[in-house]
Parts: C-alpha cells; structure tokens; sequence
C-alpha cells in the first residue's frame, strides 16, 4: 500500500473544503496558499470564474518591505494588502478558503491581519 504524502492530504482535506465553500459575486472567496518561502492570497468569484483581487510576498510593491521580516511578519502584511486592495475593489465580505492548510500560524496570521484591516468573514 502507498503511503499518502502531506502534500496528498492537503490536497484531499482542500476539496472537502471546497464541497461545501463557494464564492458568489456578493461575497467572493478568500483563497489562500503557502509555500515554503511566500505566502499567496486571491479573492475569487467562483460564479463568473475570475480572481477579483490578488497580493503575495512576490509582489513587486511589497517584495523590498518585507524581506527583513518573518513568514508569520510577511503573511500579515499579505493580509493587510489583500484587504486594502478588496476594500478599494469594493469587496467588504469575503468567505475563507484556508485551501487545506491548517488554521495555525501563517494562514491564521493572514486571515486575521485582513479582519483587522476591515474585510468581514
């Protein structure tokens, strides 16, 4: 029997999550995944099939700034960005998307830098 990578569990528990959330135009999907080096976060309406709004540690604005920083610095910069982007987008509410990745450390970091900076979910 083949032994289930973490990579395949994460991937597993994602769909599960992805059954039962879903991104409408009124309250688009916060999608967020992590790398071992960045952190990535996409606002999405899963209804018309678009990324409304995106922000990353590879965004140019924000690459210099956050180089001295910790992952857990730079995922809560993420957040901040990706809710003062949606906020200027005219996104208010959003639904989380953890994207199969436990809610600790980085990707709770992120969700809770983008509740502070105004995004409600």
């Amino acid at each position: 029997m083949a032994k289930v990578t973490p990579r395949e569990q994460r991937i597993k528990r994602h769909r599960r999550i992805r059954k039962k959330v879903a991104g409408t135009a009124e309250r688009p999907r916060l999608c967020v995944f992590r790398s071992n080096l960045h952190i990535y976060a996409q606002i999405i309406d899963d209804v018309a099939g678009h990324t409304l709004v995106s922000a990353s540690t590879m965004d140019k604005q924000s690459r210099s700034a956050l180089n001295d920083n910790n992952k857990t610095e730079q995922a809560q910069a993420v957040g901040k960005l990706i809710a003062q982007r949606a906020l200027d987008a005219g996104i208010s509410q959003v639904v989380f998307d953890r994207g199969g990745f436990l809610y600790h450390g980085r990707v709770k970091a992120l969700a809770e830098a983008a509740r502070e900076a105004g995004l409600t979910f």
